[in-house]
């Protein structure tokens, strides 16, 4: 239900200002009674607006106010109507029973002690023309009432010792716009191998289910989505073109190459309505990738920048100028400023209405900073891959932390695994008994030529290493993400037959048991099953929608 919010309190307690606080958060529209007195022909000054409003108030016994708000409730679909301000009984009284059926009426009374009162005024660069000084104004008919109104409120809030946005949070507790019941709204899709799982197919097939779709990461990870039709994201959600209504949200954690992110949001026309970006994401400079380029080849990396420019984030803290370069956030960036807003602020709206929201992880698993894993050797634990690793925590508690959502919010992980995995060209690590493009090409069917051209970095355009499926890599997998689902990806590569199948019933008998298997060793469905690159190439078994 709208929420229609009565203001009411006395003169420099910060009404305006809390006003603006809710604006910045929700989808409001303020109401400003001081307009509608100057409509009627009062001067633009304090002792004028009150003696207008005063006289309107008896003429009409305060309805019109409600009568003035009657024609903009009904062309408006804001979540909060914000009543700036109402000075008398009559006027809360006439609002509640025209809307009351229709709109949640909220009334909220601010006080703070005189002598704060007192000193704001003082300090305050008003629009309007004040009175001469504070007493003045304390001596008004309507400032002198005021205080009435303190018991018809339906809360009252001292504003003497906090700041706008802490009114803002007891003003407005219980009424849905911070939701307390913790309902697990958010998906994510995490990679259980070491990256190029084919995240970027299941995430656009999954897309048009959800409201908003997040991202996090950085450009070192590019994802191909199927639909609407092949198109390659680098730092957008895989699913932006698939569901156009979808809101889109970068997380604060993530790190943006500027050219690539302008050039995609161009691609993609999206609006300051639809796209959010954190004001805390992380510019990467040309320095941070020039850093890279002469030192990345140790450990494989795509030298996209991203790691320097993550460790730039955490020693600016003391230096102004880590690695000789300033840091650069997005609420730094000319270009970015009408996408900067805080991304919890969209998270805590998008709960607040029930709004299904898909997190969109990058890279895989073991290539986590934290807890990346090399394969084991003759049967023993395997040991941790730093430094063969990324620059951040790929896991799906990672991801969360990174867009800034709360882990009682998760419902579903899904973990894209490939029936083989890979690992890229070069000294990226080791992977577990390494296979060939013949060896698979001999056993599928797949003619060798396409997977050797399938098997290309998306950003680093190297071939990929590939390997058999290791059952150890994807249990762990699934226990470190707490995988509630399995998406499994290049069936095709167990048999081309599978390219044909658009049942799980048809596919290959070795396909299935192999299925069979993965899900015993997860603990897991597989709820997803790819068996060709295209806008219908994936089987859904999923028990969840």
């Amino acid at each position: 239900m709208p929420i229609i919010l009565l203001l009411s309190g006395p003169v420099g307690v910060g009404k305006s200002v809390f006003s603006k606080v809710l604006e910045n958060r929700f989808k409001t529209r303020r109401f400003s009674t001081r307009e509608l007195i100057l409509d009627a022909g009062a001067k633009n000054e304090r002792e004028d607006l009150q003696a207008k409003g005063e006289r309107l108030d008896r003429e009409t016994d305060g309805k019109w106010v409600a009568d003035s708000l009657a024609s903009i409730l009904s062309n408006d679909d804001a979540d909060v109507f914000i009543i700036d301000s109402v000075r008398i009984r009559k006027q809360v009284e006439h609002i509640r029973n025209d809307f009351g059926d229709r709109f949640c009426v909220w009334h909220v009374f601010i006080d703070a002690e005189d002598d704060v009162l007192r000193a704001r005024y003082e300090k305050r660069d008003s629009p309007i023309g004040e009175f001469g000084d504070y007493n003045d104004l304390k001596r008004s008919q309507t400032e002198r009432d005021i205080r009435s109104l303190r018991e018809i409120a339906d809360r009252v809030v001292d504003a003497s010792r906090c700041e706008p946005d802490s009114v803002a949070a007891q003003a407005v507790a219980g009424l849905g716009l911070f939701p307390l019941t913790i309902e697990p709204l958010v998906d994510v899709a995490v990679g259980g191998q070491f990256g190029s799982e084919g995240k970027g197919h299941v995430c656009s097939y999954l897309a048009s289910g959800y409201d908003m779709l997040v991202r996090v990461g950085g450009p070192n990870a590019g994802h191909w989505a199927a639909i609407p039709e092949k198109i390659k994201f680098i730092q957008l959600p895989s699913g932006t073109a698939a569901n156009p209504n979808a809101d889109i949200v970068i997380g604060a954690g993530a790190t943006l190459y500027l050219p690539q992110f302008l050039k995609e949001i161009y691609d993609r026309q999206l609006t300051p309505e639809r796209l959010t970006i954190d004001s805390q994401a992380m510019i990467i400079d040309d320095a941070d990738r020039l850093y890279e380029a002469i030192r990345g080849d140790a450990i494989g990396s795509t030298k996209q920048g991203v790691g320097a420019a993550t460790a730039r984030k955490i020693l600016g803290r003391f230096d102004p100028n880590p690695l000789g370069v300033p840091v650069r956030l997005a609420r730094d960036v000319e270009e970015l400023k009408d996408f900067v807003r805080p991304a919890i602020s969209m998270f805590e709206m998008a709960f607040a209405k029930g709004k299904k929201i898909f997190l969109e992880g990058t890279q895989g698993t073991d290539l986590s900073l934290h807890h990346g894993v090399c394969p084991s050797e003759n049967g023993l634990i395997a040991q941790g891959a730093w430094p063969n690793v990324t620059s951040r925590d790929t896991t799906a508690a990672g991801c969360l932390a990174d867009a800034g959502i709360a882990p009682g919010r998760l419902r579903k992980v899904i973990m894209v695994t490939r029936t083989y995995p890979i690992r890229v060209g070069g000294t990226s690590g080791p992977i577990a008994r390494p296979t060939t493009y013949k060896a698979i090409s001999d056993r599928s069917g797949v003619p060798e030529e396409e997977i050797a051209g399938t098997e290309k970095g998306t950003i680093s355009k190297n071939p990929r290493r590939i390997a058999e499926f290791d059952w150890e890599q994807v249990r762990r997998a699934a226990s470190l993400n707490g995988a509630t689902d399995i998406a499994i990806s290049f069936s095709d590569y167990i048999s081309i037959e599978n390219r044909n199948a658009h049942r799980y019933d048809e596919l290959t008998e070795e396909t299935r048991r192999f299925i069979e298997g993965v899900e015993r060793v997860t603990n897991a469905p597989a709820s997803l099953i790819s068996t060709r690159f295209e806008a219908d190439g994936i089987i859904d078994r999923r028990k969840w929608k």
